[in-house]
């Protein structure tokens, strides 16, 4: 039933995609989508300090609602890829398993909606409305020149959207667990305070920052950012390295740096967060540099019909109506959710950016089939 589905997944794979390059990949998902009658539009992004990015629009239809499908063939970069069992860019299937970078995360996703789009035109030849795909090469770096900008070049040319299925791998351990209808944001920084280098056994004569970087983390950790909402965990700052460079035991450093990162749900702003942040270094840190950037704004897609549409369709095919989560990380729905009301839903994630990623061949059939039931229920 999947052989459409994975062997589109396997060319994906086989495309080393990692951001930005592209690899062939978006040539690979061209010539599948025009096969199916789709017009598909090419748009390279650039700005001035960032990677250029390839990009896809595909639609076939021209009026009527249209239901959109978003993700992304970039993938993270495969590491240690020694310690594969299968090669990374094979997507080699191994006892039931398709395998490769991107296999989960999220290029399976996409030819699943492709298995899925087959389905449903051959279950209704006399379809006449509009389903589209909305495809970057920039959702795993900076998402610069990716779906943020794609989805202004739709705009602008009156490509509108009833609502948007994003294909992450939702699910934690099993398919049909849970789905996403918003997101945390995400804001980090980098903080490096400075000192004088001298010797520890003569402190009068140096002047030790790392006191004053304690200082620092101590009050940005002390402070509960919230208790959380009916939609979303509570806000919360991880502290991810200190380093002062210093491998002896008798110097006094010259300065020290620390990185952090705020998870934050929709009782914050990113803006609020990034003064807090300042006023907190400028109180404790005495001589530093500090760099502040905002990666996505929380965000809410209140659950309406496409988020009962999902839960749905999940429930007749796995028989498991999935929760719906704002949890994780960031996604390009942070962009999508101000166009359209957008959920994401997709394969398991246990082994995403991982080694030897791969998906589960029965759950590549059945999400197919769930995203083909999606179709059906969205047009009915």
């Amino acid at each position: 039933m999947s052989s459409a589905a994975l062997s589109l997944a396997q060319s994906l794979i086989r495309c080393p995609s990692v951001t930005p390059a592209d690899a062939g990949a978006l040539d690979v998902l061209q010539t599948a989508l025009e096969q199916r009658g789709f017009e598909v539009k090419r748009k390279l992004f650039e700005e001035d300090g960032w990677d250029s990015i390839d990009n896809l629009y595909a639609r076939r239809g021209s009026k009527g609602r249209n239901f959109c499908f978003a993700g992304h063939t970039d993938v993270v970069p495969a590491g240690d890829e020694a310690a594969w069992t299968v090669a990374p860019f094979g997507g080699e299937i191994v006892d039931g398993r398709l395998f490769g970078r991107g296999a989960v995360d999220m290029k399976t996703g996409i030819a699943c909606f492709v298995g899925a789009l087959d389905r449903f035109l051959e279950a209704n030849p006399d379809f006449d409305e509009s389903i589209s795909l909305l495809i970057t090469g920039d959702e795993e770096a900076d998402a610069v020149n990716g779906t943020i900008k794609l989805l202004e070049w739709c705009d602008a040319h009156g490509e509108k959207f009833d609502a948007c299925l994003v294909g992450e791998p939702t699910n934690p351990k099993y398919l049909g667990q849970m789905m996403k209808v918003g997101r945390r944001g995400s804001i980090t920084g980098w903080v490096t305070v400075y000192g004088a280098q001298g010797h520890v056994a003569y402190p009068h004569l140096a002047d030790n920052p790392v006191p004053r970087l304690i200082r620092v983390l101590d009050a940005l950790t002390s402070r509960e950012l919230d208790t959380g909402t009916d939609h979303f965990q509570p806000s919360n700052l991880e502290i991810t390295t200190i380093d002062a460079n210093n491998p002896a035991t008798n110097i006094v450093p010259a300065k020290v740096s620390a990185a952090f990162n705020i998870r934050f749900n929709d009782t914050h702003q990113g803006y609020e967060l990034e003064k807090w942040i300042r006023d907190t270094c400028a109180a404790h840190a005495g001589a530093h540099d500090l760099k502040v950037k905002i990666s996505g704004e929380a965000f809410l897609s209140e659950p309406g019909k496409l988020a009962g549409l999902i839960a749905d369709a999940s429930e007749k095919i796995t028989g498991h109506r999935p929760e719906m989560s704002t949890t994780g990380g960031t996604s390009d729905a942070r962009f999508i959710h101000k166009y359209c009301e957008v959920a994401e839903f997709g394969l398991v994630g246990q082994s995403m950016h991982k080694v030897d990623e791969h998906a589960m061949v029965e759950d590549i059939d059945n999400l197919v089939l769930i995203y083909e039931e999606l179709l059906t229920r969205f047009f009915d």
